[in-house]
């Protein structure tokens, strides 16, 4: 049979592309000829015209909104995670051909003409041909994980995806101008006013400068991209109109979440409203961007966006409040959520906490943004030491996996743990979560600051107390490595080693 899927997560990075692998093995292994679009960091593999044209159904693994799906509209369709992907890929494929069957099915019982057609499709042609005027809609050919609760992950890590490029270039460049010019910087005059080639001072107030101005966009970007997942390019400008919205009125992240899910409610209401053909050209262009712009402004400045502001100022007058045994215990909550799920929706829930809380300017504030990222670098390094100490515990796959986890986990990338998760997640995961829990914690206790969003141990001269900060990762390390030891000696006879579709992708 002939499958397309379309692979893609929130970073873009590692997910993305072990699913596409997992899925392509998985359908050399069952005879199926497969092809992945992934839609990742590094651009979009497309799929062919004729390809698609071609496939008898689609898979489509993502956690994020998947562009252009309009394109396999009229296909079986098999909607999961990414995460579902590189665990099940053969599982997944079983899904297709099944759904494929249950279109012919429905097909034959829809008409005579089609139950003709439906029997060709079944010799070779495109089984898109088989629907007739009794086919079910495409809706009832899709199955998965639908569902408002997992649409709505979707649309919110689709704002997480497009923030994160603003996130690592703004971060990092106002962590360079505190670092060059220490925390008075920002009190530097506007370059634009003044600069000398050759002062230090100013190159670090350009570097702070630009890296806040590359953060100002994060909550209209967030806001703008959860719209366009919802209600596709008609509501990019209504959502972004609502994260400006949300800064305007210091409604901060929680009012761009907000804003960006009532543009998209809005526009894809509109959406639905019949109107004559000679206006239906000019509606996306025009009417949509044009009203919802207008209804989500009114609701964010007159409606909504005072008591979300109120509610952001409650958050961070209780971030500046943590200290002592309180904030070590946050600190190990958010290491636990960055392990979890290894760069899935709750990584990106913690991490993205972390980074809103970077633009209150608080000691705690930074600490947590330390402990995010030492929590975060902690699982790759773990498991790669742990095959190192104890060889015969792993796989040959899990030792070619380990190679790159050795730099994925020191780059701030959890997902390099996930060839080792999907082999034995009932021994790892409780492993990492406890060590990376440990190392958030320890952070915090530590006393350690972070202004930079991401660069792992290559922003290390930037991080507050860097000699301990360095020790709480290490000892997260440690424990999880012992961890996992443990598990796999105490379960090592029930263990079957396994070969990951992913083993090397990272």
């Amino acid at each position: 049979m002939r499958i397309v899927a379309v692979t893609s997560c929130p970073t873009g990075i590692a997910h993305t592309y072990m699913a596409a692998e997992a899925l392509e093995q998985a359908g050399r292994a069952a005879g199926h000829e497969v092809s992945v679009e992934t839609q990742g960091s590094a651009g979009t593999s497309a799929l062919s015209d004729e390809q698609i044209a071609a496939a008898e159904a689609v898979v489509l693994a993502a956690d994020v909104g998947v562009q252009g799906r309009e394109r396999f509209e009229d296909k079986p369709c098999v909607e999961t995670t990414v995460k579902q992907a590189v665990n099940d890929a053969a599982g997944l494929l079983d899904q297709a051909v099944e759904a494929v069957g249950q279109q012919q099915a429905g097909t034959d019982e829809g008409s005579e003409g089609a139950a003709g057609t439906a029997q060709e499709a079944g010799n070779g042609t495109d089984p898109a041909a088989a629907l007739g005027e009794g086919a079910p809609p495409p809706e009832a050919r899709t199955t998965g994980t639908g569902g408002f609760g997992s649409s709505l992950k979707q649309w919110l890590m689709t704002g997480v995806s497009y923030i994160i490029p603003f996130v690592a270039a703004g971060g990092l460049l106002m962590a360079l101008g505190f670092a060059l010019g220490g925390y008075d910087i920002t009190e530097a005059p506007p370059v634009t006013e003044h600069f000398e080639v050759l002062s230090l001072t100013s190159w670090a107030a350009l570097a702070n400068q630009t890296g806040t101005l590359a953060m100002d966009f994060l909550v209209p970007v967030l806001a703008g991209f959860i719209a366009y997942a919802m209600a596709d390019r008609a509501a990019l400008a209504p959502g972004f109109v609502a994260g400006a919205a949300a800064v305007a009125v210091e409604a901060g992240f929680l009012g761009g979440l907000l804003g960006g899910l009532l543009a998209g409610a809005v526009v894809a209401g509109m959406r639905r409203v019949p109107v004559p053909r000679a206006v239906a050209g000019v509606m996306p262009v025009l009417v949509l961007p044009l009203i919802g712009s207008a209804v989500v402004g009114t609701l964010m400045f007159v409606v909504v966006g005072e008591p979300i502001a109120v509610a952001m100022q409650a958050i961070t007058a209780w971030l500046n409040g943590l200290t002592g045994t309180n904030a070590i215990l946050l600190g190990g909550l958010i290491g636990a959520m960055m392990a979890v799920d290894m760069g899935g929706p709750v990584n990106k829930v913690a991490y993205t906490f972390a980074v809103g809380g970077l633009t209150t300017g608080s000691e705690t504030a930074f600490a947590l943004m330390a402990a995010a990222m030492a929590a975060g670098m902690t699982p790759p390094i773990a498991l790669a030491l742990a095959t190192k100490i104890k060889r015969d515990l792993f796989s040959p796959a899990e030792h070619a996996s380990a190679r790159p986890a050795w730099l994925l986990g020191a780059s701030f990338i959890t997902e390099g743990v996930i060839p080792f998760a999907a082999v034995d997640p009932l021994r790892v995961i409780p492993s990492i979560v406890l060590g990376s829990a440990t190392a958030g914690a320890l952070a915090i206790g530590f006393g350690s600051t972070l202004m930079a969003p991401h660069g792992g141990v290559f922003v290390l001269p930037l991080v507050g107390g860097p000699l301990l900060y360095l020790v709480a990762v290490l000892i997260g390390i440690a424990v999880s490595t012992a961890a996992v030891l443990l598990a796999k000696s105490i379960g090592r006879g029930a263990r079957i080693p396994a070969e990951v579709p992913a083993a090397a992708a990272a």
